[in-house]
């Protein structure tokens, strides 16, 4: 993207683990965050009349994606400032929302609206390319966590009910906030790098600090858990010119590795014990073998390659990394060698960055919104192939990265939340 504008609207080999039909999509891209949904199959064509099942106004904007729990689906959004570029209106009147969503036919269930902490990061430039509400909620299937920057963490049960508030920090950033909270264990972990400068580890019981680890910057990138062989997990963080691999229980730092000597958007993705690491302006893609002890640089870094997506998060899947970048060009990398398969520009329409969502994989094949020229469908495979493309009666800004429960694909605009179906 120009300068992670958008950010982070949202970031291997076979993947095995394969979410199943009926699974929770309950975080940024699904379960363990690989926006894989190997078994569903949602239509690959539809309109404003065509395979939409039903329509949901929302209470505002926002680029976060939503997430399914069981009949129910969560989505966060902000209102009442920062809805017209051009009479952008009151800061002090911000608020976000979390709403509870039913997922069979809709309706809106409850929406819980959180006044912003002041003063908050004015809406021009790049903060209104994605808005306040760019983070995606993650639940452990019993209560919602959500981050509204330095307005905090907040917990609700699936009901709405508030659980606790945590604050991280009271930093702002011209870019805004954007990293996704990740729930491990009894842990919740929060990429507080705008805030604060740190990761953050809150018990997801009462919201009180667990641990924290300093000196993550310029880093707006969701980080992801490692499985590792053995049993261990490592915690992988982002941030400008280095990853870190943590001790999730006590936030000890294992090892250290090169990084992108830039910002960094697009969210960890780990597989099979590697882990991918994008971003920068100067375009820049590592694969680094987790598990390692003290600076990794020349020893752990597998493959390098100067491809990046800038802001979604490269999707993984058949040995091969995929993404479609924000200026509407979509990439294909060997997952061994870190090669490109292949580099095609799509003809997507709209003024400026062309695509800030992440690509979600479902029937074999990739869904990928664009900001303004509907969602793009291609085939998950090494050679290019474009199915289509399929547009809503919608001329709001679409951000958002899409999620998937059987055979329904969820797509959120600015204006609405939209479940696609047959």
């Amino acid at each position: 993207m120009r300068a992670i504008h958008g950010l982070c609207v949202m970031l291997g080999l076979a993947f095995v683990a394969l979410p199943c039909l009926g699974a929770d999509w309950g975080r940024f891209r699904g379960p363990d965050g690989m926006g894989l949904a190997v078994g569903a199959a949602p239509p690959d064509r539809w309109s404003a009349t065509e395979n939409v099942v039903w329509k949901t106004a929302l209470p505002g904007a926002g680029a976060s994606s939503p997430i399914v729990v069981g009949d129910r689906v969560f989505v966060t959004c902000y209102s009442d400032y920062g809805l017209d570029p051009d009479e952008p209106g009151d800061v002090e009147k911000l608020k976000r929302h979390l709403v509870g969503i039913a997922l069979a036919d809709g309706k809106v269930l409850w929406d819980q609206a959180v006044p912003a902490k002041l003063p908050e990061q004015t809406f021009e430039g790049f903060v209104a390319l994605h808005g306040y509400a760019s983070p995606t909620p993650a639940s452990d299937g019993t209560a919602i966590y959500v981050f509204f920057g330095r307005s905090g963490v907040y917990a609700y049960g699936l009901d709405g009910t508030l659980l606790w508030q945590a604050d991280v920090g009271s930093r702002t950033h011209a870019w805004g906030s954007a990293a996704s909270p990740l729930v491990w264990e009894g842990l919740v972990f929060v990429n507080a790098s705008i805030e604060s400068g740190a990761i953050i580890a809150l018990d997801k019981k009462t919201g009180k600090e667990a641990w924290r680890v300093g000196g993550i910057q310029q880093s707006w990138s969701t980080p992801a858990l490692a499985s590792l062989p053995g049993g261990r997990t490592e915690l992988v963080v982002s941030s400008y010119g280095r990853v870190r691999g943590l001790d999730p229980s006590s936030g000890e730092v294992l090892w250290e590795c090169r990084g992108v000597n830039d910002y960094v958007c697009p969210a960890v993705v780990a597989h099979e014990g590697i882990v991918y690491v994008t971003a920068g302006r100067k375009p820049h893609t590592l694969a680094i073998r987790a598990g390692g002890k003290g600076d990794v640089s020349k020893t752990h870094v597998l493959w390098e390659n100067n491809e990046t997506p800038k802001v979604a998060t490269p999707l993984v899947y058949d040995g091969h990394l995929y993404w479609v970048d924000n200026r509407g060009v979509a990439t294909c990398v060997d997952g061994k060698t870190g090669k490109t398969v292949y580099k095609e520009r799509l003809a997507v329409r709209g003024q400026g960055d062309k695509v800030y969502a992440s690509p979600v994989l479902a029937g074999g094949k990739l869904f990928v919104p664009s900001r303004q020229d509907g969602t793009i469908v291609l085939v998950a495979g090494p050679e290019f192939r474009e199915i289509g493309r399929s547009r809503l009666d919608d001329s709001s800004v679409f951000n958002a990265t899409a999620a998937v429960v059987d055979d329904r694909l969820l797509v959120r605009s600015n204006r609405f939340l939209y479940c696609l179906g047959k």
